[in-house]
């Protein structure tokens, strides 16, 4: 915990308690605790009739929370294009492992083929020195019968 319960807590800028924060509001708030500036008091709350608590800031003011809106935008998205590219060097680097593995296996297969085609030829040439053994024998047979 940063604070003990029993301690004051004091805030740099003025704090509302009724106020509802918009998702703005909470980004503006994290972009100035981030940046280290603190909330400008110089500009006055407005006195209009809807009895908002909201301040009403000058065009330079605006201008400035707009430029460091636009630089947080900015910062934010150089981050997601950063993780974007080390995601996509990752993806590289895996295809580029399986790529590899695959030509392996490839060059295995075709190790295997060309083992598979020379077993195969051999086969069929002893298959045919066989047949024509199997002829002759049959041949000297068949001359035996006939005498």
């Amino acid at each position: 915990m940063l604070f003990h319960e029993d301690e004051a807590v004091q805030f740099p800028w003025p704090v509302q308690e009724t106020a509802v924060l918009t998702a703005g509001d909470i980004q503006e708030l994290l972009s100035l605790l981030q940046s280290g500036d603190e909330p400008d008091h110089t500009s006055s709350p407005s006195s209009g009739s809807q009895g908002s608590s909201r301040e009403v800031y000058s065009n330079d003011e605006r201008k400035r929370r707009r430029m460091q809106s636009n630089r947080e935008s900015a910062r934010r998205s150089r981050w997601r294009k950063k993780r974007h590219l080390e995601n996509l060097n990752s993806q590289v680097n895996r295809f580029s492992v399986e790529n590899q593995q695959l030509k392996n296996r490839l060059g295995l297969a075709l190790y295997q083929l060309r083992v598979a085609c020379s077993e195969n030829e051999r086969l069929r040439t002893e298959s045919v020195a066989l047949m024509a053994r199997l002829s002759d024998l049959y041949l000297i047979l068949g001359s035996e019968h006939s005498q």
